[in-house]
């Protein structure tokens, strides 16, 4: 019997990665030069959002899918914040409802008009006030609407009922700063990780810790929930300073199943991951390249595809929803690539090649869709619910009828598990001290400037006055 080598049968073997046109790409986006590792960019069906750099406070654009091309100077902008903007999330359900948090210790809900601004916003439909630090993550639960997750530096997570715009319960077991959180399917799991090295699975509704690994030889950064299989994916250090990738058991964290080093370069890795075909995508922060796997059930676990390689690095990725891909084409994935060097956004499809233009059901498996199952008072009391399914096939074009109804609410305390939050404040750092202090000098310049400018107009009237008192007509 003749030997013959191993082959692995796989749908997407061959997948490949293809970026958009130069006319397809959005061009002239002064992107945020923050180096807080988040990916400053949210994308959905209708509209493409990305923090932008500003002088004095905080803002984002927000852009029409349709409107490619060159991106005006004086393009409006969101610009409530009066802090840098950290991290930006779309509604899952309604789709022109966004949310933000910043270094100005706020959380805030905006309601973007239909086919996008005509001016700057500054007005926010929700201002959410919890956080003693400034707040670096925000996450919409999977299948709940209206249910906000916020991580701050004062290593709490809020969990937030934008029905009635209150904080209703609050996470405090880490003692750290909050990495990444990462909801399961149903979300009624949450996995974060930590500065103090440690991976936690958690039950968010009661904030008890269900599975803790303390990661010494991998330090974790981020981590991805993979779907129902019951497993995460954490990237992270090794120590020998090289990225590394490891696969965990949720209900065991005591060792991971596999590590497997990826390169010796220092940017962060951000793990993507699709349900629907089982695959992994791995990008670096400050590379170009992103790699591709597939997840199977048995060992090695981990299948290698291939990778799409880029000279251009990204500072960050935002990721289409199912329901707005172009299944047409065969496409399965795609990215939004913030090119900082070139104010770029690229977008990146990860296409199937087929020969055929009917529509592949091997490929667009139901997907979640834009319904919720739960309401938040459902969720609150315990319930837990798979996401509604959608056809791509049909329904991949249609839109959410839910409106977002602002609570109508004046309360200066913000009580959770009997603690006022706004009361135990803990001490100021120095640094943020230090912001204090410079944007109270710019405050005062500022009004120096006014003060000047109206003193040289009322003497050029008091001037007037005098010449149209001596003037002969007067006389």
């Amino acid at each position: 019997m003749s030997w013959r080598p191993q082959y692995r049968s796989s749908k997407f073997r061959n997948v490949y990665g293809k970026a958009a046109s130069r006319e397809h790409c959005f061009d002239g986006v002064p992107i945020t030069k923050n180096v807080h590792d988040n990916h400053f960019c949210a994308v959905n069906a209708r509209f493409l959002a990305i923090v932008t750099e500003s002088a004095g406070g905080g803002s984002f654009l927000v852009i029409p899918l349709e409107q490619t091309g060159r991106i005006e100077p004086n393009y409006p902008k969101v610009c409530g914040h009066q802090g840098n903007v950290l991290d930006i999330k779309w509604n899952p359900f309604i789709e022109n409802i966004i949310a933000s948090c910043s270094e100005d210790t706020s959380v805030r809900i905006w309601e973007i008009p239909e086919g996008g601004l005509k001016r700057n916003m500054t007005e926010a439909v929700l201002e959410l006030y919890g956080h003693s630090r400034r707040v670096g993550l925000v996450e919409w639960h999977p299948t709940t609407n209206n249910i906000l997750f916020s991580a701050g530096y004062d290593y709490k997570i809020l969990i937030w009922n934008l029905d009635i715009g209150e904080p209703v319960k609050m996470i405090d077991c880490h003692t750290d700063v909050i990495l990444c959180m990462s909801f399961n399917t149903d979300g009624s799991l949450l996995a974060t990780t930590c500065k103090d090295k440690k991976l936690r699975v958690l039950e968010p509704r009661s904030g008890r810790v269900l599975q803790e690994a303390s990661c010494k030889n991998h330090r974790v950064n981020r981590v991805v929930f993979l779907g129902s299989t019951k497993r995460l994916l954490t990237t992270g250090v090794s120590r020998w300073n090289t990225r590394q990738i490891a696969l965990w058991d949720q209900e065991d964290l005591s060792m991971p199943l596999i590590e497997e080093e990826i390169d010796g370069l220092s940017g962060l890795l951000f793990p993507f991951y699709d349900a629907d075909t089982h695959m992994l995508y791995l990008a670096g922060k400050g590379d170009g390249n992103i790699r591709y796997y597939e997840i199977g059930s048995e060992k090695p676990y981990l299948s290698y595809l291939m990778e799409f390689r880029s000279p251009a690095p990204q500072k960050g990725l935002g990721v289409m929803p199912k329901h707005g891909l172009d299944v047409s084409a065969c496409e399965v994935f795609r990215f939004y690539k913030l090119i900082t060097l070139k104010g770029l956004i690229e977008p990146i499809s990860m296409i199937v090649p087929r020969r055929s233009e009917t529509y592949q059901e091997d490929i667009y498996p139901m997907t979640p869709g834009t319904e919720p199952a739960l309401t938040p008072d459902e969720w609150l009391s315990g319930m837990n619910r798979d996401p509604i399914l959608m056809s791509l096939k049909e329904g991949y074009k249609r839109t959410s009828k839910m409106v977002f109804k602002a609570p109508v609410r004046e309360k200066k305390s913000v009580v959770v598990n009997g603690i006022d939050l706004l009361e135990n404040v803990p001490p100021r750092t120095e640094n943020e001290l230090l912001r204090v202090f410079f944007r109270q000098q710019d405050e005062i310049r500022r009004l120096k400037d006014e003060l000047s400018q109206k003193d040289i107009r009322i003497r050029q009237l008091q001037l007037e006055l005098k010449n149209l008192r001596n003037s002969p007509k007067n006389n």
